[in-house]
């Protein structure tokens, strides 16, 4: 009976109604605190996830996940093709030419990635020719410098298909009448909408346009597609090692588009950090609580310790007390946001028609709805963090407790 005195009467103390309201409020607030920090947690942190999914899915839909390029130009990318398709966790590689320059229309200026492509064979690499709302990429013909370019792009300069747009090169030309920029006139023949930022500065034309136009011999490299494209680190790692470190450069997606994903990766960290700042709070109102119920049950204690209670069992009591009200917080506080969690993509829809509003604007942002993902080891992060900063909490009160001395608390009883 006294090994299980600690749990008992710990649990006890949970339920039991305070002489001093203010330590039951306390109490009450702690596993409030708790509770609303780990929902909170997992709801945010499940966004994140969201957010993340989303932007691989439509950026690295159109992104290729390896480049493979040769300086100055790669004379017949068909052989270099072939030797890079033999992996057999390459899909496929398409040959391009990629430039920064502008284009211009009515006034308007924007600046894009020109890119020059071999329009059956990117589709082989891309989801472009999947994404069009307008024309269709096989209408990039060589010799009749037809562009396709995202909604985005198209919106800003007011275009529609047909329209003849502008396009300068950044290089400069020297001639005996001075320096200049190469511009020519090309027809918007396709728009695409990938909803993602590409939509705002890609534009395509063919390959052998681009060649003619920016004055490029060959190809300037290799677009490559992955059997996944979270294995495409590794397999342009063993392709830099078969083709030759010196001869080619080889890059992944993550060395490329790496720099976005690891601000979303450092921005869930931070925010993660942050509100884990509630459940501290919550942690420190359970040192407050305990430390008064020490204070109120001084007279408890000694009566204990004088029918034979030891000194760790008292301490016992008390951090049962405490981590008990930190699980039930961190509990109901995981069911909460796991709940929310997984039913946010459709509360929304539900809540913007109730309030008659649109949180996030198509036209704005690259979503419709918010997104979330729930990750069960996320869950189990949570929770062990709170779980373990209960326990912390109820130590120094459990110490002091454990102090009293029976005939000191006794007294003046």
């Amino acid at each position: 009976m006294l090994k299980n005195i600690p749990l008992y009467i710990g649990l006890r103390y949970t339920r039991a109604k305070r002489r001093n309201q203010f330590i039951s409020f306390i109490s009450a607030f702690s596993l409030f605190g708790m509770a609303l920090g780990v929902m909170a947690l997992i709801i945010v942190l499940s966004v994140m996830n969201g957010f993340d999914r989303e932007m691989k899915e439509r950026i690295l839909s159109v992104v290729p996940h390896g480049f493979i390029d040769q300086a100055p130009f790669l004379d017949d990318w068909k052989i270099l093709a072939a030797q890079v398709e033999a992996h057999p966790e390459v899909v496929a590689a398409a040959p391009y030419i990629a430039s920064s320059a502008m284009v211009s229309y009515s006034g308007g200026f924007e600046a894009i990635e020109l890119q020059g492509v071999l329009p059956d064979v990117e589709s082989k690499v891309s989801i472009v020719d999947q994404k069009m709302v307008v024309g269709d990429m096989v209408a990039l013909q060589p010799g009749e410098y037809g562009i396709v370019m995202g909604r985005l792009l198209a919106s800003r300069l007011m275009l529609t298909p047909g329209d003849k747009v502008r396009v300068t090169s950044p290089e400069i030309n020297m001639t005996p009448m001075g320096a200049f920029t190469r511009s020519r006139s090309f027809t918007l023949v396709g728009v695409f909408e990938a909803k993602a930022q590409v939509d705002s500065t890609l534009a395509l034309i063919h390959l052998s346009d681009a060649q003619k136009f920016l004055r490029h011999q060959g190809a300037q490299g290799l677009h490559v597609k992955t059997t996944d494209l979270y294995v495409a680190a590794r397999v342009m790692a063993e392709l830099r090692q078969q083709l030759g470190a010196d001869q080619y450069q080889v890059k992944d997606w993550s060395q490329t588009q790496g720099s976005l994903f690891q601000a979303v990766k450092m921005e869930k960290i931070v925010i993660g950090s942050l509100l884990m700042i509630i459940i501290a709070v919550a942690a420190f109102n359970i040192v407050s609580s305990l430390v008064l119920m020490v204070a109120d049950k001084r007279s408890d204690i000694a009566v204990l310790r004088t029918m034979g209670v030891s000194a760790r069992q008292v301490m016992g009591i008390f951090i049962v007390q405490g981590s008990a009200v930190g699980f039930f917080g961190t509990l109901i506080g995981a069911i909460l946001g796991c709940l929310v969690a997984l039913l946010l993509p459709s509360l929304m829809p539900f809540m913007e028609s109730l309030l008659g509003l649109q949180v996030f604007d198509p036209e704005v942002y690259f979503i419709s709805q918010l997104p979330s993902v729930l990750l069960w080891q996320d869950v189990v992060l949570i929770c062990s963090v709170a779980l373990l900063l209960s326990f912390v909490a109820t130590l120094y009160p459990a110490y002091r407790a454990a102090q009293i001395e029976p005939a000191e608390a006794l007294r003046y009883e």
